[in-house]
């Protein structure tokens, strides 16, 4: 491998022609991202001479906050991009991380985040050597592909479920443009009350349910939705990305006949595996890890990365977190 450049593009007309197979680091992705209000992508491609060995897909968003600095905006990556199998995977990544970092400090990002790397070690000297500390997080991952999703109900989920049943509550596919705006609404006003969690503009969702990259599952109670969740699908995998329901109203079995729903759908429909993209930090208690786990899934610990361009609050947190 000679020496590698790195490129860094941030509009769609600039982009080479790619062979993209993860949705996340996609030009599909890109482009749906650019048109979406509060976001701006950035695919940082790496060369070998002339052929490109690697991709890797970085959104900066917009967002708001009740406290101090109020308006900001954030770095994200799901994933560490897309490499030809005959490159060096990490020195490739340790070049892309770079550039990308001096980027987005150019563009006053006040942090940035990593997360659903492929392996909890991957880039680990690399995130390291550019400012970033890691955080300990819990991922789930169920596989579709070995045993009927049935058999790996805990009994405590198929009670709800059949509870949830004797409730009246029924989960279906949406399909209009009303039902897209009644999920929207009930998400967020369940994501209001969490601390951390953020949503894109609706104009992203419209796009990957469009264009075939995803599905609303939404639950019903007499005709009046009281939950959902959002999944998109990429290579052989399935992603849950929100799952929301109503306060106050059988919200364990709203989410348990959602969820469901979604994961049979998704075997149904051959993929290998349902992935729950944020289950939250691993505490010993953890009522949604609890939950999400009770429908068979794997846990697996893990790192996120971060790094926040205060250099003084980037230390604190570093040592905070250190291990």
């Amino acid at each position: 491998m000679n020496e590698i450049k790195v490129v860094i593009i941030s509009k769609s007309e600039n982009l080479p022609s790619m062979q993209c197979n993860k949705l996340f680091h996609s030009d599909e992705m890109f482009k749906i991202i650019e048109k979406t209000p509060g976001q701006k992508p950035y695919m940082v491609i790496a060369y070998d001479d002339d052929k490109i060995v690697a991709h890797m897909l970085v959104m900066l968003r917009r967002r708001g906050s009740l406290f101090p600095p109020y308006l900001f905006t954030q770095g994200r990556a799901y994933g560490e991009g897309e490499y030809t199998p005959d490159c060096n995977k990490e020195e490739v990544f340790g070049e892309m991380l770079k550039c990308i970092t001096k980027e987005l400090r150019k563009a006053l990002c006040l942090y940035i985040e990593f997360s659903d790397l492929s392996t909890k070690m991957f880039g680990y000297s690399k995130f390291r050597n550019n400012g970033f500390f890691p955080v300990h997080w819990m991922e789930i991952h169920n596989s579709l592909h070995s045993m009927k999703p049935e058999k790996r109900l805990t009994v405590k989920i198929r009670k709800s479920l059949i509870n949830a049943n004797k409730s009246g509550l029924k989960t279906k596919l949406a399909t209009t443009d009303k039902e897209f705006s009644d999920f929207f609404k009930i998400l967020k006003n369940y994501i209001s009350i969490k601390i951390r969690r953020y949503i894109p503009d609706s104009k992203l969702f419209r796009d990957l349910l469009q264009k075939g990259y995803g599905n609303i599952f939404t639950t019903y109670h007499k005709d009046i939705m009281v939950g959902g969740c959002l999944c998109v699908y990429s290579e052989t995998n399935c992603y849950m990305w929100y799952l929301a329901s109503k306060k106050n109203f059988y919200r364990k079995r709203t989410n348990a006949i959602t969820t469901w729903t979604a994961i049979k759908h998704a075997y149904n429909q051959g993929y290998d595996h349902i992935y729950f993209m944020d289950v939250g930090l691993p505490f010993k208690r953890n009522n949604f890890r609890e939950f999400i786990l009770s429908f068979g899934g794997k846990p697996v610990g893990t790192y996120r990365w971060f790094r926040c361009s205060i250099k003084w609050i980037n230390k604190l947190l570093s040592w905070s977190y250190r291990e």
